[in-house]
């Protein structure tokens, strides 16, 4: 595996409480980790208190940082309204996307070969001989919008792409007892074979970069699991990280924390935001006392944490967890949320 060391990028150990407890960057007690004895898909109770009991990303991680209080970009106002130009007039506020899911595996989950298409210059291979890697992928790996964006597909025939419906299709392995994160784009199961565009392995305790210029699951070259909103910090009512931001257009280059850029057609007006620009909702919007605790968690999150670019498409749009158990709805108010009430700020870290 390769990773780009920053010698600003340190890692920070989770907090104590004076008994001893874990705490984590938000102040919340997380208890005991649970084994993960078999694979726990994203939608059920065992993977609830999984991820509950996590430290996602170091404490002091892009990700887990409170960015309230950082100035604005000079241009903001420049960048928002380019942002707002470049899409239709119909699709000018903000939009929650279900779609990324993901599947906990234990330590001993058996490493299989996935071959990689695309960008295996720039994956990690994991002990695997280019263009093969060796991951730790289960036989029930669920791929992106399953279960919620696929109809009556079951997970096999999803992860075989059988009626040819093409898209991202992006998938996240966790394995919280190695503090590890495996992420691909384009996956597709042929048979007992897997394959996809490439492959990347981020850890979960260190706030280290992929090489300088590479791509990962996502474009910008970061992680798409710390960035998801899930079903068990929504029942909570608080989403505790920055969440990943997809716009119409990005600009050539690329600032911290991401790694790659993929501006279509190369890009360079300033007011075109980069790979890894961050957003947020402005504190003065004003959260409706009658919208949901999820709408409520997210746009919370958003004031405090923000959104990091991640990725091009149709859409001002955040990465929601294609859960089944959120109720029809519980995001419908968000897309009344215009993108004129965000505001891009200074970028964090390395320069």
């Amino acid at each position: 595996m390769k990773f780009l060391p920053f010698a600003l990028l340190f890692v920070i150990p989770l907090a104590a409480s004076a008994a001893g407890e874990r705490v984590n960057h938000e102040g919340r007690v997380l208890g005991p980790l649970p084994v993960v004895k078999a694979p726990l898909l994203f939608n059920t109770p065992e993977a609830d208190a999984v991820v509950a009991a996590m430290q996602i990303m170091p404490v002091n991680s892009p990700w887990n940082e409170d960015i309230s209080h950082r100035p604005l970009l000079e241009n903001s106002d420049a960048m928002i309204a380019q942002i707002i130009s470049d899409l239709a007039s119909n699709r000018r506020t903000l939009r929650p996307f279900y779609e990324m899911n993901y599947v906990l595996v234990p330590d001993t989950q058996p490493v299989v070969p996935i071959k990689f298409t695309n960008y295996s210059n720039q994956s990690d291979l994991e002990g695997g001989t280019d263009p093969v890697g060796m991951y730790p992928v289960p036989p029930n790996l669920p791929v992106e919008t399953w279960p919620r964006g696929t109809g009556a597909q079951t997970l096999a025939e999803w992860q075989e792409d059988a009626k040819g419906k093409g898209g991202d299709r992006h998938s996240i392995i966790v394995q919280p007892g190695k503090g590890l994160i495996y992420e691909t784009w384009l996956t597709k199961r042929a048979g007992t074979a897997w394959q996809a565009s490439n492959g990347a392995r981020f850890s979960l305790t260190s706030n280290v970069l992929r090489p300088a210029g590479w791509t990962s699951g996502d474009a910008a070259g970061l992680p798409m699991f710390p960035a998801l909103v899930r079903y068990d910090e929504c029942q909570r009512g608080v989403v505790e990280h920055a969440m990943r931001l997809v716009v119409k257009r990005t600009r050539i280059g690329y600032i911290y924390p991401a790694t790659h850029d993929a501006s279509v057609g190369r890009l360079k007006d300033p007011n075109i935001p980069a790979m890894g620009q961050r957003v947020r909702l402005k504190s003065g919007f004003v959260i409706p006392a009658d919208w949901s605790k999820e709408e409520k968690a997210v746009l919370g999150a958003l004031k405090k944490y923000g959104a990091i670019v991640a990725d091009n498409g149709g859409f001002f749009s955040i990465s929601v967890c294609p859960d089944d158990r959120f109720r029809e709805g519980c995001f419908d108010h968000l897309s009344k949320v215009g993108i004129d009430n965000f505001e891009v700020i200074e970028t964090t870290g390395p320069r």
